[in-house]
C-alpha cells in the first residue's frame, strides 16, 4: 500500500513551514492523485473534496501536500483554523492533556477543562447576564442543542430561519439550512415545524435593515405567528449562503420583536465567531445580545468542539440528562480550546482581521470599478466576499466563480467558493497569515480574473 509523508525539505507544521507559494508539479502532483485514487475505492463518493491534493502539513498561512507544493491558505478549512494551523499553544496544550487523559466522559467523571471552556465562554460572549453554556462536536449539532433548550424553555414548538441560511447537515439543521444542493437534495422528510423567511439581502434586496425586518415580521406573524413559535435562529452575517452582511437595524429589529413575543433568539456564530469578523463575535458589530449562541470552527484550533452558551434561565430550561453526548466537551479539544482562546485574546487577532478587511477591501473595490463582473464585495474582518455577476442582466455568474477557484488552486491558492446561487467568492484567511502572503493570494486571484473571458466575448 502506497503511503503519503511529508517531503524531506518541509518542516513540520505549525508556523515553522516556509511560508511561501511553491508549485514543484502540476496539481494534483503524483503522490496526491495516488491518495486521491485511494480515496475513490475507499470513502463514499458523497464526501468530496475541494482541491485535489494529499495535505501533509499546515501552518501560519500555507498547506503543503504530499508533492511538495505549497499552496496559499485563503479558506483556514472553512474558518477553522483561525489561529493558524498546529499554533504552538494549541499543539502544546494537546499533548499535556492527552499525556493525561483522553476521554472519560464528562457526563460520567465530570473533569476542569470542560468547565473552564464553559467559563471562558459565558465570559467572552455578548451580554454582561448571567451565562450558562453546554459544549458538543459540530456546530450542527450545537444548533440542534439551541433549539431542544429553546423549545425546553418557551414550551414552544416552531423554529423560524431564513432564506440563504446555513445550519448544518443533520436532519433538524438540514431543515434550518435554505440550499437544496448539495445539503439537502434526496435526503428528506426533514424535521417539522421549520419555517423560512426573507432575511437581509442588501445587495439584491435594495432594502433598509428597517424594511426588511419590517418584511420579515410581518411573514412570521401572518403566516406562523407567534403563539407557538420557540426561536428565531440567523448568522449574523451568514456564511455558505454567501457571507450576506445584513442592512443596519435589521438584527436590532428581529431581535426587539423576539423580546417583545417570548421568542428565543438564537445566533448561529459556528462560521463568524472567534475574531474572524474584527470582533470577537459578529453580533457585536450590530449591537445584539443574543439569547442563545452556537459556536464551533475557530473555537479549539482544529480540534472538534462547539457550544451553545446563552441566558441562563433559557440554558437551564432542559431536564437533567436532556443534554450532552459521548464525546461532547472532550477534555483534548477543551485543552486546545482553551489555548486557542487566550490566542485570540492576547496576540491581537481581532485588529488582525480588520487590517485584513481594509487589504480584501481595498483591493477588490478597485477591480470592481474596472470590472463590472464583481456585483458586491462585502463582509467584515477576514470573513470577505466577492460576488460575480453577468453585467448584463445582474443575474449570479457561477461558472465565473467556480473558473476562478479552480484556476486558483491550480496556481497555489486555496479559494472556496460560496452562495446560494454557486457566484461567490469567500476568503477566510488564518488570522495569522503574513501581509505578503495575503496579498501574494489575492493577486493571483485578481489576475486569474483578468484572463478569465467575459461572458459576451465567450458566446
Amino acid at each position: 500500500m502506497s503511503t503519503v509523508s511529508v517531503p524531506a525539505n518541509a518542516a513540520v507544521g505549525g508556523p515553522s513551514l516556509p511560508q511561501e507559494r511553491r508549485l514543484v508539479t502540476s496539481i494534483p502532483g503524483p503522490n496526491s492523485q495516488a491518495a486521491l485514487d485511494r480515496k475513490a475505492l475507499a470513502v463514499a463518493a458523497g464526501v468530496s473534496a475541494t482541491v485535489p491534493i494529499a495535505a501533509v502539513a499546515a501552518g501560519g498561512g500555507v498547506v503543503v501536500d504530499a508533492d511538495g507544493n505549497s499552496f496559499i491558505d485563503l479558506g483556514s478549512g472553512i474558518a477553522v483554523t483561525s489561529i493558524g494551523n498546529a499554533h504552538p499553544k494549541v499543539v502544546d496544550a494537546i499533548a499535556t492533556q492527552a499525556a493525561q487523559f483522553t476521554h472519560t466522559c464528562f457526563m460520567i467523571s465530570p473533569y476542569s477543562a470542560y468547565i473552564e471552556v464553559a467559563e471562558a465562554l459565558n465570559r467572552v460572549t455578548p451580554g454582561d447576564h448571567a451565562k450558562k453554556s453546554a459544549l458538543f462536536n459540530s456546530g450542527a449539532e450545537a444548533v440542534e442543542n439551541a433549539v431542544k433548550i429553546a423549545r425546553a424553555y418557551t414550551k414552544k414548538n416552531a423554529v423560524v430561519a431564513f432564506e440563504h441560511a446555513y445550519h448544518g447537515r443533520t436532519n433538524l439543521t438540514m431543515a434550518l439550512t435554505a440550499k437544496a444542493m448539495p445539503y439537502k437534495s434526496g435526503f428528506g422528510p426533514f424535521a417539522p415545524d421549520i419555517y423560512r423567511v426573507a432575511g437581509s439581502y442588501p445587495y439584491r434586496d435594495g432594502l433598509s435593515g428597517e424594511e426588511a425586518a419590517r418584511r420579515a415580521i410581518t411573514q412570521i406573524e401572518k403566516t406562523i405567528g407567534a403563539a407557538d413559535l420557540a426561536a428565531v435562529i440567523i448568522e449574523p452575517i451568514q456564511g455558505e449562503g454567501g457571507f450576506v452582511v445584513p442592512a443596519d437595524g435589521f438584527l436590532g429589529a428581529i431581535v426587539s420583536w423576539c423580546r417583545d413575543n417570548d421568542v428565543v433568539f438564537i445566533a448561529d456564530e459556528v462560521q463568524s465567531g472567534f475574531a474572524r469578523t474584527g470582533a470577537m463575535f459578529a453580533s457585536e458589530h450590530f449591537g445584539i445580545i443574543p439569547d442563545l449562541i452556537t459556536t464551533a470552527k475557530g473555537i479549539a484550533g482544529g480540534m472538534p468542539l462547539a457550544a451553545v452558551t446563552g441566558r441562563a434561565e433559557i440554558m437551564d430550561a432542559a431536564h437533567a440528562g436532556g443534554l450532552g453526548g459521548t464525546y461532547g466537551g472532550n477534555p483534548v479539544a477543551c485543552a486546545a480550546a482553551l489555548a486557542a482562546i487566550d490566542v485570540y485574546e492576547t496576540e491581537g487577532l481581532i485588529e488582525r482581521a480588520r487590517e485584513i478587511e481594509e487589504l480584501v477591501t481595498t483591493r477588490f473595490k478597485a477591480v470592481q470599478a474596472e470590472d463590472p463582473r464583481i456585483g458586491d464585495v462585502r463582509g467584515r474582518g477576514a470573513m470577505m466576499a466577492v460576488e460575480f455577476v453577468d453585467p448584463a442582466t445582474n443575474m449570479p455568474d457561477a461558472a465565473l466563480a467556480s473558473l476562478i477557484a479552480k484556476a486558483c488552486i491550480s496556481s497555489g491558492v486555496i479559494v472556496l467558493t460560496c452562495g446560494t446561487f454557486g457566484n461567490i467568492i469567500r476568503l477566510l484567511p488564518p488570522l495569522s497569515i503574513s501581509p505578503a502572503l495575503l496579498v501574494e493570494g489575492l493577486d493571483v486571484i485578481i489576475e486569474t480574473l483578468a484572463r478569465a473571458p467575459h461572458a459576451a466575448a465567450a458566446k
